[in-house]
């Protein structure tokens, strides 16, 4: 039993040292866990400015009816624009001086009597980052193409803008 001890004892020793000797070799690195946080982004439209091109009076010949992105209607010369027209204006919030992308579409349908339809060209103001309270706002103005006999009525288009954190 003696050399049964004995020979545990050597084992025993001798995982130690194995043990012992990967120990000695282990090396270490630490890296940092990080996390930004934004506040969440909102995209509102100002109350009273959707993009309106006024009231059109066709005369038998195509017209393309411009308002631009700060409201101004352009002067119309194949047809008769009266009323006010308009700019569809929007407040950003968010994260101060965070960078963010605009979407706006190409362009809308708009809707009318009997299934008439008109397209606008959608244009905008730029919009790349928020101020440094967190602010930003654009406006979409856009191209209206009236047809020389367009049917009379009123017209409605719906658009969706998008902002986002690039």
């Amino acid at each position: 039993m003696s050399k049964f001890i004995k020979a545990a004892v050597a084992s025993s020793v001798l995982a130690a040292s194995v043990m012992g000797a990967n120990a000695a070799h282990a090396a270490t690195a630490t890296a940092d866990a990080r996390a930004n946080i934004l506040e969440e982004l909102t995209v509102t439209k100002d109350a009273g400015t959707d993009l309106d091109f006024g009231t059109i009076i066709t005369t038998g010949t195509a017209e393309t009816v411009v308002v631009g992105n700060d409201g101004t209607r352009a002067a119309c010369t194949n047809v008769v624009c009266t009323g006010a027209s308009d700019a569809a204006d929007f407040s950003v919030t968010g994260s101060a001086s965070e960078a963010v992308t605009l979407t706006v579409p190409t362009s809308v349908t708009l809707n009318g009597p009997s299934g008439a339809i008109m397209n606008a060209n959608l244009t905008n103001t730029a919009l790349t980052a928020l101020d440094g309270s967190g602010n930003g706002g654009f406006s979409v103005g856009g191209a209206l193409d009236v047809a020389a006999n367009q049917t009379d009525g009123a017209y409605l288009g719906t658009f969706t803008v998008t902002v986002e954190y690039p």
